[in-house]
């Protein structure tokens, strides 16, 4: 179980770790806008723009990702094939924040879908 709710804290905390790279862009971009970075973060391009778009979706994938697990500590034991899940999801985003990053879309796109397959799965395995 360790594992796994050591799976849920690195998706809850990977949109602050997908922000370095995205700190870095803004500042190559003229230097880091504290005062309106949004701002600065909407004005960027190539790589900067890339790094803001992964950003914003490790929230997103949150929001899909940790209900299932939750919904998994509270109704069930967590075993080896939810443990086995959570790796590949983590595994996943992180694959998929490297594609985003260098610019793979379609291998983006496969681990997007993956990662959401994945916590389809883990709900599934309390039907």
């Amino acid at each position: 179980m360790t594992l796994f709710l050591l799976c849920l804290m690195l998706v809850c905390v990977m949109p602050f770790l997908a922000k370095v790279p995205l700190a870095v862009a803004m500042q190559r971009a003229g230097g880091y806008d504290n005062r309106d970075p949004r701002a600065q973060q909407q004005s960027l391009q190539g790589f900067g723009a890339r790094a803001n778009a992964a950003h914003y979706n490790c929230f997103e994938a949150i929001t899909y990702y940790a209900p299932a697990a939750l919904a998994v500590l509270a109704l069930s034991t967590v075993g080896p094939l939810h443990v086995s899940l959570a790796v590949a999801f983590v595994v996943c985003r992180i694959v998929y924040l490297l594609c985003y990053w260098y610019d793979i879309d379609k291998l983006r796109s496969v681990m997007f879908v993956a990662g959401l397959g994945i916590s389809i799965a883990l709900f599934a395995t309390l039907l």
